[in-house]
């Protein structure tokens, strides 16, 4: 009787493939350069931006597709959005110039994967750019479709050699933002309270009703001036302390991507 033995390696191989296949996310078909299964852009915004993405591929031979899809179902968006554009291989073969916007909407991620021959135009700098100043504001107030038709322009504005704008585009926009709203909120606040806290100790030996030497009340608080551990000390009736209240017919044309881009969220 002739016994078989398996290499250890080939089920670790195995369960690796297993767990990949459990955790890997249907793929939708290629329809056409959008494809909306989340149903987040509107009909008219749809036809629009399949008439800019053609018009442009027709000029450059760059291929861009919009998908969204409803959920990942447990997949990291990046191997994801490449696995997808590998499917649909986008872009020409032999040029790999093809770009993939995806949208999940469940798990409030989206991706531009950008492919080889587009790297070096589309960066990750750019395709961050595009996440973050066009797509994130638009979605955190509901506009998908107007977010994505935006983020379809400025990926054409980079393609067609004005990558420079985008980028002059966010500095003006972060020169425009000024200082953020938790930034002045945490300087207000530590100014009334180390201010007021300066005010309150001092202020009861000039403003306050002296009860005993060292001994003042203002505001309704008892102040003690020259405690045992050489430090202030308040007291009022109820406590030792005090406090106040108070996001067709179409396919590609054999291209691929190793991972290029940026991801984000909302």
């Amino acid at each position: 009787m002739i016994e078989t033995r398996v290499p250890a390696a080939a089920f670790v191989v195995l369960a690796m493939l297993l767990a990949f296949g459990a955790f890997a996310a249907e793929l939708p078909a290629l329809t056409g350069r959008v494809v909306d299964r989340a149903d987040l852009i509107d009909a008219a915004t749809e036809a629009e931006i399949t008439s800019r993405l053609e018009a442009f591929e027709e000029r450059s031979s760059d291929q861009i597709v919009v998908a969204t899809i409803p959920s990942l179902d447990g997949e990291a968006i990046e191997p994801y959005a490449n696995r997808l554009f590998r499917a649909w291989g986008l872009g020409q073969a032999g040029e790999d110039n093809g770009v993939l916007l995806l949208v999940a909407r469940d798990d409030r991620r989206m991706r531009i994967e950008v492919g080889y021959g587009l790297e070096g135009h589309l960066t990750d700098l750019h395709s961050k750019l595009i996440i973050e100043n066009t797509m994130v504001p638009a979605f955190r107030a509901g506009n998908f479709g107007e977010g994505i038709s935006n983020a379809v322009d400025d990926i054409i504005l980079v393609l067609s050699g004005d990558g420079a704008e985008l980028e002059a585009r966010a500095q003006r926009n972060r020169q425009d933002d000024g200082v953020p709203l938790p930034v002045v909120i945490f300087i207000i606040v530590w100014c009334l309270l180390f201010f007021g806290a300066f005010t309150f100790a001092f202020g009861a030996q000039i403003f306050g009703r002296k009860l005993a030497p060292n001994r003042y009340k203002w505001l309704g608080v008892e102040v003690t001036y020259g405690s045992a551990d050489g430090s202030s000390s308040s007291h009022d009736s109820a406590s030792s302390g005090w406090s106040s209240g108070s996001s067709g017919g179409f396919s590609g044309g054999g291209g691929s991507s190793g991972g290029g881009g940026a991801s984000g969220s909302w």
